[in-house]
C-alpha cells in the first residue's frame, strides 16, 4: 500500500522464539509485518529504510508482540483483533486478503477454494498473486493456502515453503489438529 500523505508511521522489532520480527503501523492499522528471518539490527535498519521518517516505538505493538510470541511458542494466537490497513473491500486484493484472514488456525484452504469463496471461481492464479504480495503474513495467514493437490507452494516470505510448512506444523501442535 502506498503511504498516505502526512500519515505518521511507527515501527518496532522484537524477539520471538523463531528470531526477531518487525512491523509497521499507522493510525489506520498494521501495514507491514516481517516474519523472523533477520538479525535484530539488520531488521531495524530495513524497517527504517523502508519507512523513512517512521518512529521506533513498541507501545502500539504490545498486543501484536504478545500474540506473536505466543504463536511462535506453539501456544496459539488469534490475530483477528489486530487492526489492519488493507486494500478497499471491493477490490480483488481486498477480498482475497479478508477471506484469507478468516481461515482458522490449523486449517488450510486451496487457492481455487479461496477464489470460489470470493466469487471469482476461475481466479486461483490471481489469488496466488494477491497472496504473494500480502504485506501482513501471519495476521493475514497466507501460509494456510495450499495448492489443489494439498501441497506446499507459493510462499514468498524469506525461507519460502519450508517456513510455510513449519508454521502449519506449529499451528497443528497449538490447536491439537
Amino acid at each position: 500500500m502506498a503511504k498516505k500523505v502526512n500519515e505518521p508511521l511507527v515501527y518496532a522489532a522484537w524477539a520471538t522464539a523463531w528470531g526477531p520480527m518487525g512491523a509497521v503501523t499507522s493510525a489506520t492499522g498494521l501495514r507491514r509485518i516481517i516474519l523472523p528471518h533477520y538479525q535484530m539490527n539488520d531488521l531495524k535498519q530495513l524497517l527504517q529504510w523502508e519507512n523513512e521518517g517512521a518512529a521506533l516505538d513498541e507501545k502500539p505493538f504490545e498486543r501484536l508482540i504478545e500474540l506473536t510470541r505466543n504463536y511462535f511458542n506453539a501456544r496459539g494466537a488469534d490475530f483477528s483483533e489486530i487492526a489492519c490497513d488493507l486494500p478497499a473491500e471491493g477490490t480483488f486484493s481486498g477480498k482475497v486478503l479478508r477471506a484469507c484472514r478468516a481461515i482458522p488456525a490449523g486449517q488450510t484452504m486451496t487457492y481455487s477454494s479461496l477464489a470460489k469463496q470470493i466469487g471469482a471461481p476461475d481466479s486461483a492464479r490471481a489469488v496466488g498473486t494477491a497472496l504473494g504480495k500480502n504485506p501482513l503474513p501471519l495476521v493475514i495467514p497466507c501460509h494456510r493456502v495450499i495448492n489443489a493437490f494439498g501441497g506446499m507452494s507459493g510462499f514468498s516470505a524469506p525461507g519460502g515453503v519450508d517456513v510455510k510448512r513449519r508454521m502449519l506444523e506449529l499451528e497443528k501442535k497449538a490447536t491439537g489438529a
